[in-house]
């Protein structure tokens, strides 16, 4: 009689490159730490959130967490952050999510925004390098509360989609998104940002594998040529800042190869350009960036740099120093991509086009628009597809710079005229007074779901489309009114 063999289980990729990491990075941990660690990589990651102040209300969490039925810590380094130590409804499944109140992110990348000083500069002017899926770029929008322009630029045209989503569920006003090479910009606009961020595409050596930054195998070759784009992304984010301007640089990796060693790089090639910050004061306890790694002894003010092995704080691990340019950075000029807003569609308005989208608001929702244009710098431009408010900043600055995405749409053409664009009314919702529906709890869950419901008594004066809230005040979206139905007009990314 034959045995059937046994079958067995094919090995994790992801928990084999995991322990190789952990065995190649062994020796820079004290036995103590290198034990810590062990233990820490035991425990699950606590999931973690941030909150968009755009959107949500102070105090608005501990609401959350009452009803959601969450125990939060907050993250040390991040006063919007919090991490979530249980949770009776998972963060992801709330509908505070689904509008943009908040955004899920491992604390450990909570750190590269918290980095900058951004208190003494108005309407920064900031470029995101690599900002896709731009959790980063949302976190920068949120310091400065939409006041400064934000170039969102992602090299790969696969990530710009979901940059641009993520950017309008955030209610973003003041920020632009652009697809070029981050190695150019240091080239086409030298010394031209206050602040810039680099959190740069790396070998993703976290220690901590999940379903987005899942560990695999990198080969010695792969991993230098990581550095040598690092290095050349950096250098260009140098470029572009302007003197006195700071840069922050991030990875999600551990690999001192890429961390510790390109900083050292770029140190040695600059030397009288660069000054790494010591940003101790932004955290809790020390958690200093190497001296020295596999023979190599790196240059004095890399320690300066932040290292997050994950038992520190119970994080991912994750890579971040603060460079100051103190001097010339070099690079040879190269005159950047021009496309005219007009080549795509894009015109401003008029005064008197102005005027009357400014009494349209004002009549069918008592939304006072001017006052939002004149507070946050905007200008509307109409285009094919509606009406979109950007930034003053954009258009005196880059009106020639091709993008992805400019602004916030205001309105979009309905079939008898024109209604509000839904990520408008998400992001002022309660400063719209008029033109309002509260539907009953279980209107509001069918809703949801996107189906239609019972158009409720409405009040004389109807508007183009009615704003529909929840019995707890929470804008769920727009409703035409139709025959004694409400027509559900939700984004079908939101249903």
């Amino acid at each position: 009689m034959t045995r059937k063999k046994k079958s067995i289980p094919p090995a994790n990729p992801a928990l084999q490159a995991q322990s190789a990491a952990l065995e190649r990075l062994r020796p820079l941990l004290a036995e103590p730490d290198y034990a810590a660690l062990l233990d820490e990589l035991t425990q699950p990651l606590q999931p973690a959130l941030r909150i968009n102040p755009l959107k949500a209300q102070p105090g608005q969490v501990e609401d959350w967490a009452q009803r959601y039925g969450w125990r939060l810590n907050r993250v040390p380094f991040c006063s919007a952050g919090w991490q979530v130590n249980e949770q009776r409804v998972p963060i992801s499944q709330t509908l505070e999510h689904r509008l943009g109140h908040y955004y899920i992110q491992d604390a450990a990348s909570m750190l590269p925004a918290e980095l900058f000083d951004l208190n003494d500069t108005p309407r920064p002017l900031i470029l995101d390098l690599a900002a896709s899926p731009g959790g980063k770029t949302t976190h920068l929008i949120s310091r400065v509360l939409d006041q400064g322009l934000v170039l969102a630029n992602d090299a790969a045209a696969e990530r710009i989609t979901a940059l641009r989503l993520v950017l309008q569920n955030w209610g973003a006003l003041n920020s632009a998104v652009t697809r070029f090479p981050a190695e150019k910009f240091g080239r086409w606009l030298p010394a031209i940002f206050d602040r810039v961020l680099l959190d740069a595409p790396c070998s993703m050596q976290s220690l901590r594998s999940t379903d987005s930054h899942p560990m695999r195998p990198i080969s010695a070759r792969e991993q230098s040529g990581l550095a040598r784009r690092q290095t050349a992304m950096l250098i260009s984010a140098l470029a572009a800042v302007k003197p006195g301007g700071q840069v922050v640089y991030s990875t999600c990796t551990l690999a001192p190869e890429e961390d510790e060693a390109v900083l050292d790089a770029v140190l040695h090639r600059h030397p009288n350009s660069v000054r790494i910050d010591s940003v101790t004061e932004r955290l809790p306890t020390s958690a200093p960036a190497l001296e020295s790694a596999f023979g190599q002894v790196f240059h004095p003010q890399v320690s300066r740099a932040v290292r997050l092995w994950p038992h520190r704080f119970g994080t991912s691990g994750f890579f971040a120093a603060r460079l100051t340019r103190t001097g010339e950075i070099a690079l040879p000029a190269e005159p950047p991509p021009a496309r005219p807003l007009q080549a795509v569609g894009q015109q401003p308005l008029g005064e008197r086009e102005q005027r009357e989208w400014l009494d349209f608001f004002s009549t069918h929702y008592d939304f006072d628009l001017q006052a939002v244009l004149e507070s946050h710098h905007l200008a509307l431009l109409r285009s094919p597809n509606g009406m979109y408010a950007v930034s003053l900043t954009f258009l005196e600055r880059f009106a020639h710079l091709p993008c992805q995405m400019l602004g916030l749409k205001l309105v979009e053409p309905a079939p008898h005229g024109w209604q509000p664009a839904h990520d408008w009314v998400s992001r002022f919702a309660p400063q719209f007074h008029a033109g309002r529906l509260t539907l009953e709890q279980a209107q509001a869950d069918a809703w949801l779901k996107g189906q239609e419901v019972d158009c409720p008594a409405l009040p004389g004066g109807a508007p183009p489309v009615w704003l529909v809230f929840d019995e707890r005040a929470r804008f769920i979206g727009r409703g035409r009114a139709a025959a004694g139905r409400l027509k559900n007009l939700l984004p079908r990314r939101l249903v």
